[in-house]
């Protein structure tokens, strides 16, 4: 019998290791692995990817990692030795791949999804996008990766969603309980009033920042390129844009032209840095999910943005945007002229900044509510099974079906 050992045990199941500095996923990873830590928890982080020079030292911050393998029951000894109290999966393929051995071999533990964004949100919004056709939830009802990542929502105990937009979509057009849901999105320090944001004076030019594997960054580089840099430009002739991003493309790299002030970087060595000496932070996002890093760090260090209601969506509550949201690329334009040339607009879209994060990023409150939703779970997880039948039987279902096909899929590895 495998006795429980103390102190409690989180695993987390990685579809890939951590960047930080490379995505706002890998720092979305290290909040919540901080959130853990803090509550005593040992924490191993496992993943079947290799890892990169830029993903981060997990050892050298105390975390045990380990490398596992898909279609194979190698993860079945693993999980079971390791007993843990709680599993976080990082997104539903990782639920999918891994979910039903954990359900089988450690069938108490909490489960736990964190969705990052909707990956299938973003997917369909990616394919309307692309067929010039407006985004309709049918759309998104519709499509099989939809109907994946729902079922991944139902099987799991608990699903952290960034986004209050995506928050009222599952709770309004698929009906899923509250109490597998919540609402937690970045969590960072309070702006006090002893942070230091440079002024107006001391800023200058335009920033993009977007990792190079993410289409509606790609995407946003190009609108700017070809529309609505050229038409700043024509208002500001002396000022630059700076495009910085991990991982860009090689068509992306290519569009640097310092005769137009259009520069691309590629990866940022400090994005805090690149953030602050910013007089304006552009996002014209096209398509996408959840809550935008870039946008959320171009708050967090004072610098005010013009993005669209895609950028913005579930990031501002009814609160008011530090900046402007404009859909249509005059408007955007006019907006980013008026934000880097009018000094008394531009300070009280950097003080809505501090508003915004203090009202719904606050780490302290957010951690906490998350820390107690786990406890209450853990009390009476059985009650809260019962509850979710849909999940039971989702369980029961895509368990016999995925169990059955990993199972095939090992033995032919085996021949």
């Amino acid at each position: 019998m495998n006795l429980k050992k103390h102190p409690k045990t989180l695993l987390v199941i990685a579809l890939v290791w951590p960047e930080p500095a490379s995505t706002a996923a890998g720092v979305r990873m290290m909040q919540l692995l901080q959130v853990f830590k803090k509550q005593g928890y040992s924490i191993t982080v496992a993943s079947a990817a290799t890892t990169s020079e830029y993903s981060e030292d997990l050892n050298a911050l105390g975390y045990q990692t380990a490398d596992i393998k898909m279609n194979d029951s190698s993860f079945d000894v693993f999980v079971t030795d390791l007993n843990p109290d709680v599993v976080l999966f990082d997104r539903f393929l990782t639920e999918e791949q891994f979910g039903w051995r954990v359900a089988e071999n450690c069938p108490s533990v909490l489960r736990m999804l964190d969705t990052e964004d909707l990956h299938s949100l973003r997917h369909v919004r990616e394919q309307c996008f692309k067929k010039d056709i407006p985004f309709i939830t049918d759309a998104w009802l519709a499509d099989d990766k939809t109907k994946r990542e729902i079922a991944s929502i139902y099987r799991c105990d608990l699903s952290l969603i960034i986004s209050s937009y995506e928050l009222e979509l599952l709770t309004d057009v698929f009906n899923i309980d509250k109490s597998l849901l919540l609402l937690l999105p970045f969590m960072v320090d309070e702006i006090t009033t002893e942070t230091n944001w440079k002024t107006f004076e001391e800023r200058e030019d335009f920033v993009f920042i977007g990792g190079g594997k993410h289409a509606p960054n790609i995407d946003a580089v190009k609108c700017l390129k070809t529309t609505i840099w050229p038409l700043i430009r024509k208002q500001l002739p002396e000022v630059k844009l700076h495009i910085y991003g991990a991982y860009l493309p090689q068509q992306i790299l290519e569009m640097n032209n310092p005769a137009t002030g259009f520069l691309v970087h590629g990866r940022a060595e400090d994005v805090n840095e690149v953030m602050q000496s910013a007089k304006v932070c552009l996002a014209p996002l096209r398509f996408g999910a959840g809550i935008k890093g870039k946008l959320l760090s171009a708050m967090q260090n004072g610098t005010p943005s013009v993005t669209t209601t895609i950028g913005a969506e579930g990031m501002h509550g009814i609160l008011d945007w530090n900046g402007y949201i404009e859909n249509d690329h005059t408007a955007f334009v006019e907006a980013a002229v008026r934000l880097y040339t009018t000094e008394l607009t531009w300070q009280s879209s950097q003080d809505q900044a501090r508003t915004l994060i203090n009202t719904l990023y606050a780490k302290a409150s957010l951690e906490n509510m998350l820390v107690m939703q786990v406890d209450q779970l853990q009390k009476d997880l059985a009650t809260h099974r019962k509850q979710n039948f849909t999940g039971a039987l989702l369980q029961h279902q895509t368990m016999m079906a995925t169990k059955f096909m990993s199972k095939w899929i090992e033995e032919k590895n085996r021949g």
